[in-house]
C-alpha cells in the first residue's frame, strides 16, 4: 500500500482535496493521512458481483441502487487507527441517494445510511477483525439497518440487524439455509447460490 503525502484535519478537507486533485485508486483516511487500498481479490470481487446479480434477480432493489466496491461511506472513528471512510463490498442504497450523490459517489454522515451493507471476509486475523469488529461498530454507529458478513471459506453468511445503537445477530446461515433478512423480509436467497464459485 502506498500512502499519499498529505494530512487532513477534517473529512471535509479530504473531500475538497479529492474533488480538486485527481486520485487513482481508492483511499481510506486514517489518522488524517490517505492510505491506498489494495485491489480486491478475484474471489471477493466475484462473490460481490454475483450477490449483486442475485439481489437484483430477487427484485429487492434496482441494479442502479446496488453498488459494489465503488461507494465511499463516511464513518465515525471509534477506535485508534479506524478509517474515517469505508468502501463496502456491496451496498444497497435508498432512492434518495441518487439525488444526494449526483456530484460524487460518497455518503457522508449527514445523509441517510444505505439499507444494507455486505462485506466478503478475506482470510487472516487483521481482515476478520476489520470486518467483524471495526466495520460492524462503525456501520451500526451510522444506522445501517442490516449488515451481512459473507465468509467464503466457511461458506456462511452472518446477518446482523440494527436494534437501537448495536447489531443483533439474526443468524449465521450455512449451505443448506436461506438468508433471513429483517430489512428485506420477502427475500428468499439460498446460501449455496451465493457461493456457487464455479459459475
Amino acid at each position: 500500500m502506498t500512502q499519499a503525502k498529505v494530512k487532513f484535519t477534517t473529512f471535509e478537507e479530504y473531500l475538497s482535496y479529492s474533488d480538486e486533485t485527481p486520485m487513482e485508486g481508492r483511499y481510506e483516511l486514517i489518522n488524517g493521512a490517505l492510505v491506498e487500498l489494495p485491489p480486491e481479490s478475484e474471489l471477493n470481487n466475484w462473490i460481490a458481483n454475483y450477490l449483486q446479480f442475485l439481489l437484483v434477480s430477487s427484485n429487492i432493489s434496482s441494479l442502479r441502487l446496488i453498488k459494489i466496491h465503488s461507494l465511499e461511506l463516511q464513518v465515525p472513528v471509534l477506535q485508534p487507527n479506524d478509517a474515517a471512510n469505508r468502501y463496502p463490498d456491496l451496498a444497497v442504497l435508498r432512492p434518495e441517494h441518487l439525488d444526494l450523490m449526483k456530484r460524487r459517489l460518497t455518503i457522508t454522515l449527514n445523509m441517510p445510511p444505505p439499507r444494507l451493507i455486505a462485506e466478503v471476509v478475506s482470510p487472516g486475523k487483521t481482515n476478520r477483525d476489520r470486518d467483524y469488529i471495526h466495520k460492524r461498530a462503525q456501520y451500526a454507529a451510522i444506522g445501517v439497518p442490516e449488515y451481512w458478513l459473507l465468509d467464503p471459506i466457511a461458506q456462511t453468511v452472518m446477518v446482523l440487524s440494527l436494534e437501537g445503537k448495536a447489531y443483533r445477530e439474526v443468524g449465521i446461515f450455512g449451505k443448506q439455509a436461506t438468508i433471513a433478512s429483517v430489512e428485506f423480509p420477502g427475500l428468499e436467497l439460498a446460501i449455496e447460490q451465493i457461493f456457487e464459485i464455479n459459475r
